[in-house]
Formats: structure tokens, sequence, C-alpha cells
């Protein structure tokens, strides 16, 4: 094992827990990336601002090589009211750091730190401090503006915390670690009426529940048995009077996948559906998707080589190689259809008592600073080695 000392270690948690007490919206990231601005410019590294409004990039040279590798962390808050009551629980109500990119920011500027201050390594290490993870897509709009143009890193890495992975462990999966995701929205149109003469109309509600039952079948009954989907409802609206048969429903849900060979089967599978519950009902029935993230998955050579620096400084024993996917989605899997690169998951511990991801409940656990950062800084030693 090389866990390092940190001698900043105190410091960083400070940091952290500052970042956590005041978290910041998609693209409104201000406050956070004005900070991560002036700590990689105090650490001496060269910093590039405005990428995707609130997006930082820290550049860091050592030696004569050319090769460039990125490392990315993501900066922004969700739209959750914090339960918590430590000193460093959220100055701002209605935002939270309940994914932990406090954590995931404050561990990229430890590696960047120790980096400059210990630069044995020979070539160029990009540091990407993204916005708008949550939902808003902050990966592809910095790629959209260039990020790989300006930088063109041979291969990028990404890093996030995992509750009910034990402290001093990490996750490192070749190919398909997070779902892709794909919002759907199903409007029903029947003939409203009064719903004592149901006879006189067509009772959209009747076609809806039909339908959430039917969508159950979609993933049993339409995909080969070792292949690995979600489709859930998850809105159902209709009507504001009880005695009348409204005219129109609304359903939204969520479709995740991993392949777009079995998305596409499963976008198929729920129009027919659409088309079938709409005739037997006299009903007119419409689909529409919404593509989102695309699922993340790691490469071959970069897992590989992920997996022998996480064995490096956790020990072998400590790396979890046969984890099971997510159904959780990732905006960092934009850079992966981009470059070559890896996925990991770094041990929060135990997932209980609230702190799980998303949950009012969560805090990122200081504890697995040290891991986070030694595990940046071996990554970057072994990508970029010095000759000799």
């Amino acid at each position: 094992m090389q866990l390092l000392d940190l001698p900043f270690l105190h410091e960083l948690t400070m940091l952290r827990r500052d970042i956590h007490a005041h978290p910041e919206l998609a693209f409104n990231e201000t406050r956070t990336a004005d900070l991560v601005a002036a700590e990689l410019t105090r650490y001496g590294l060269q910093v590039h601002r405005g990428i995707a409004r609130t997006g930082v990039v820290g550049v860091l040279r050592a030696g004569t090589s050319p090769r460039m590798i990125g490392l990315r962390a993501d900066m922004d808050a969700l739209p959750l009211c914090e339960l918590n009551e430590f000193p460093h629980h959220s100055k701002y109500q209605g935002k939270m750091h309940a994914c932990g990119h406090d954590g995931h920011t404050a561990l990229l500027l430890g590696a960047a730190r120790y980096l400059a201050d210990n630069p044995d390594f020979d070539g160029i290490a990009v540091f990407i401090f993204q916005p708008a993870e949550e939902s808003e897509g902050g990966a592809a709009v910095m790629i959209e503006e260039g990020l790989f143009e300006r930088f063109p890193v041979e291969a990028v890495f990404g890093l996030h915390n995992w509750p009910g992975i034990p402290l001093g462990q990490m996750a490192v999966m070749p190919g398909p670690v997070m779902a892709g995701t794909c919002a759907f929205e199903i409007t029903i149109r029947g003939h409203g009426c009064h719903a004592a003469m149901p006879h006189q109309g067509v009772d959209a509600i009747v076609a809806g529940a039909q339908l959430v039952q039917a969508l159950q079948t979609v993933v049993s009954r339409t995909l080969h048995p070792c292949e690995s989907a979600v489709v859930s409802v998850t809105q159902f609206h209709a009507g504001e009077a009880w005695n009348i048969i409204p005219e129109e429903v609304v359903l939204r849900g969520t479709i995740r996948s991993f392949k777009p060979e079995v998305q596409e089967t499963i976008e198929r599978a729920i129009e027919r559906l659409c088309s079938g519950i709409a005739s037997a009902n006299c009903a007119q029935i419409g689909v529409r998707f919404d593509h989102r993230y695309p699922p993340t998955v790691n490469s071959e050579n970069e897992a590989t080589f992920c997996r022998k620096v996480a064995a490096s400084v956790l020990g072998a024993g400590n790396v979890q190689t046969n984890t099971l996917p997510s159904m959780g989605a990732e905006d960092f899997a934009y850079m992966l259809r981009e470059k070559p690169g890896c996925y990991v998951w770094l041990g929060n511990g135990p997932g209980t008592g609230g702190c799980t991801l998303h949950n009012p409940h969560y805090d990122f656990n200081d504890e697995a600073l040290v891991a986070g950062v030694s595990y940046w800084v071996e990554l970057v030693r072994q990508a970029l080695p010095k000759a000799g």
C-alpha cells in the first residue's frame, strides 16, 4: 500500500467542508469556481476559466514529455433541503451537496497541490473541474465548447465516492459502469365526460392504467434475460374533479440501459404498446423520448491500468473488480465517448443512517480524502512516468 502522507490534510478537510456549506446548482457554481481557480493559482498551475460558463481547468507540466492526460471532478450540488445539523451543513436553503461533488472537488485539488509540490512525473496533467453534472450535462457542454481541442488528452479519468463500499476500497470495472438514461412522456387523449355516464366518453384513465401495467412487460418479455434495463413510470397526471372523467392523461418515467441497441428495442416496444392500447380503447396515444446521458463505458485498457493503480495504492485485496454496474447515470459518459478512460468508485463507508447518494442526510466521508488523493497522484505518476 502507498497511501500518501498529506501535510495539508486538515486544510483540505476544511476546504471540503466549506464547499459543502456553500452548495451551488448547475452552471451557477460561481463561488466554487472562484475557490478552485484561486487554489490552483496558489499551487502554481496554469488556470483556464469560462468553459461551460463556470468550468475551470488547471494545467500542470513536469519534465519534457508532450503526453497529456485528464482528471475530472464535478462541482455542482442538488436542489435538496439538507437535514444534517453538523456545523458545515448547507447554508443555502433548498441546495445541498448530497452526491459528494464537494468531496470530488477537494480530492482533485488535493492531488493538484501534492503533484505541484512533488512533480515526479513527465508530461502534462490536466485537472478538469466540471459544472452541471446533475441532469444538465455539463460534460457535454465543455466538450462542445472545445475542451479536448484546447487540451488534447490521450485519456480521461473520473472518480465518484460510493456509499456501501468500505473505506480503503475501490471498485474498478471494465465495460459499462453506469447506465444511460432516457426520459419518456406519454400523452393519452380520450373523450371527457361525466363520471356517472362513462359510456358517453373515452376513458383516458383506464387506458393509462392499462399502459402502466403493460409497460412492466417491456423488460421481462422483450429483452433477452441476460440483458439489463429498467422501465419505470414515475408520474401519472390526470383530472381535477371527482365527478369528471378527464380528457387527457400524461405519464412520465425513465428508461435505463447499458447498450444503444437495448435502448432502441425498449423504445420500439413502448411504441407498440401505446399503439395497441390506443386501438383497444379508441383513444389517441403519443409518446416522446428525451435521450439524456449515454451509458458510462470504461475502455478495457484504461480499466486494467486503473485497477493496477488502485492496487498499488490500496492493496490488490481492496480493489473490487466484479461489482455490478449501477442503473444511475453519469455525464462523464460524454467524455468517455470522446476519449478512452475509466470511471472508478471510491469507498465512502457504510450507506447506513441515510448516508446514501441523493439523500438529505448524506455527507462525504472525509476519511476517504487520503485514499482518493493518493489514487489520483499515483495515476498521474504511472500514466506519465519519468524516464529511467
